[in-house]
């Protein structure tokens, strides 16, 4: 049978890279950490490490079992931290993901939280939603706070949604009356290539492949670049109401909202701890209101 310490230090070490890392992560000295992998390799029988100059990496078998491991050690923690949570909500510990743009939505929920449950320890990561629900289905978090714009389509993977609010979707340039179709001829600023296939998609429904001049992920820095007359975008309406920028003239586009939803693992019902996570980002959303973002 596998032992759970040493497949954190498998994990550790994956992770981090070296021997010497891992240890400073563990708190172990580092001939703990060769000893607990040598006995890995002895309870498996396979070659798990190679050494690369005067560094090492992991075999295939060593990538396979470590990469099990970030599962497990995902698994133990998460049912550790739902114990903790069903003996009461004065202690334990909850983990949230969400995207950038919605992450002061979740800061006001999680306030709330803390405020209610002091005792309650609470962590957020600042992750794109594939990444978040990759964390979700490891056990690494308990809430994933995700968007998509294809309502129809099905989670899989005992992921469950919770819907939170729809995100209206801003056409942003400097002149009053623009239209998507209207500035066809624009120069456009786009995020990197996994982050524009949104933009893409209403600019061909519209019939024509924008002009993409600058390239940002940073919503504040696309809102300037378009205050200076340098192109024009769309973004979420989140976006927009956490920070606007003076001068940029905001319409909404009509029918292309984006769904965000709570995104949690597991059959129901949820532990007391993730529900409670689940009442505070309602009415986070209740107070602050669905709308975000303004026209003109």
């Amino acid at each position: 049978m596998l032992d759970l310490a040493r497949l954190r230090v498998l994990d550790a070490v994956a992770r981090r890279g070296s021997v010497t890392q891992a240890a400073k992560e563990l708190h172990y000295s580092q001939p703990s950490v060769s000893h607990h992998l040598a006995r890995l390799e002895a309870e498996t029988g396979a070659h798990l490490l190679q050494r690369v100059g005067r560094g090492i990496r992991l075999t295939q078998a060593g990538q396979l079992l470590a990469d099990r491991a970030a599962e497990i050690i995902g698994r133990v923690d998460a049912a550790d931290a739902e114990l903790s949570a069903h003996v009461g909500l004065s202690a334990g510990r909850v983990r949230l993901a969400g995207f950038s743009s919605v992450i002061p939505l979740v800061q006001r929920a999680l306030a709330a939280l803390t405020r209610n449950y002091p005792g309650l320890e609470v962590s957020l990561l600042d992750t794109h939603p594939p990444e978040a629900l990759d964390l979700l289905r490891a056990g690494q978090i308990d809430v994933a706070v995700i968007f998509r714009y294809d309502e129809s389509a099905a989670e899989a993977d005992g992921v469950r949604l919770h819907h939170l609010l729809d995100d209206p979707t801003y056409l942003l340039s400097t002149r009053r009356g623009s239209t998507l179709a209207g500035l066809r001829d624009a120069a456009w600023i786009a995020g990197c290539e996994r982050c524009r296939s949104h933009l893409l998609d209403l600019c061909e429904r519209e019939g024509f492949m924008p002009n993409i001049t600058f390239i940002s992920d940073d919503l504040v820095v696309m809102q300037s670049l378009v205050a200076a007359r340098m192109g024009v975008t769309v973004i979420p309406g989140l976006a927009l109401r956490a920070h606007r920028v003076p001068g940029i003239v905001a319409h909404e586009l009509p029918g292309v909202d984006r769904h965000v939803y709570a995104a949690t693992y597991g059959e129901p019902p949820d532990p007391p701890a993730t529900a409670a996570v689940l009442g505070a980002l309602t009415e986070a959303v209740t107070v602050s209101g669905s709308g975000a973002g303004a026209s003109a």
